[in-house]
């Protein structure tokens, strides 16, 4: 198999069905950001934190490329691909309630940083942001499974857990915003 096909050299890409869109049409923007987050997340799952948490990244990033082809396909598609379901919502859910066990409850906005796995975390969860927003706006014309949208809401709150879990695991201060008023 070819890497290159020469196909999108005119601008253009296909979605899963076969019809050709501009590469800057809004699924290709979604599933473009998700393919972004997955990356970064490899990123962090190549740290050293828990085997625990690598595994759940791993599975995380399975959902994510699943995400990515539900994003890429046309409703009318006749192939059949992988669902997001409750259960996948419900792990996220879960780890955020492990995760958050042992952390201090938290009475103001954190600034980012601290350790560079803590910010590849912070990173991930922004673009994890980015991702909802164009998801919700390409559900404003198309139609998105309900649990695609849940799932990458729950996932940036995920990554907001794991950045402080891991930061505490190594013994890294949070900086509180301290708004100047």
């Amino acid at each position: 198999m070819k890497i290159y096909t020469k196909t999108g050299d005119s601008g253009t890409t296909s979605l899963i069905g076969g019809t050709r869109v501009p590469k800057y049409h809004i699924r290709i923007e979604c599933y473009g950001t998700v393919d972004e987050l997955s990356s970064w997340i490899g990123l962090i799952r190549d740290q050293e934190i828990s085997k625990e948490d690598i595994a759940t990244l791993i599975e995380i990033q399975d959902r994510l490329f699943t995400i990515e082809s539900l994003l890429a396909s046309e409703e009318t598609s006749d192939f059949k691909l992988p669902e997001i379901s409750a259960k996948d919502i419900e792990l996220l859910e879960n780890e955020i309630d492990r995760l958050n066990i042992p952390l201090p409850p938290l009475k103001s906005f954190l600034l980012s940083g601290g350790n560079t796995t803590v910010s590849y975390c912070h990173i991930a969860r922004t673009i994890c942001r980015r991702a909802e927003r164009l998801i919700f706006k390409l559900s404003e014309e198309y139609h998105v499974n309900d649990f695609v949208m849940i799932y990458i809401n729950r996932l940036s709150d995920y990554l907001f857990v794991l950045s402080r879990k891991i930061g505490m695991d190594k013994n890294i201060n949070e900086l509180l915003w301290r708004p100047r008023i």
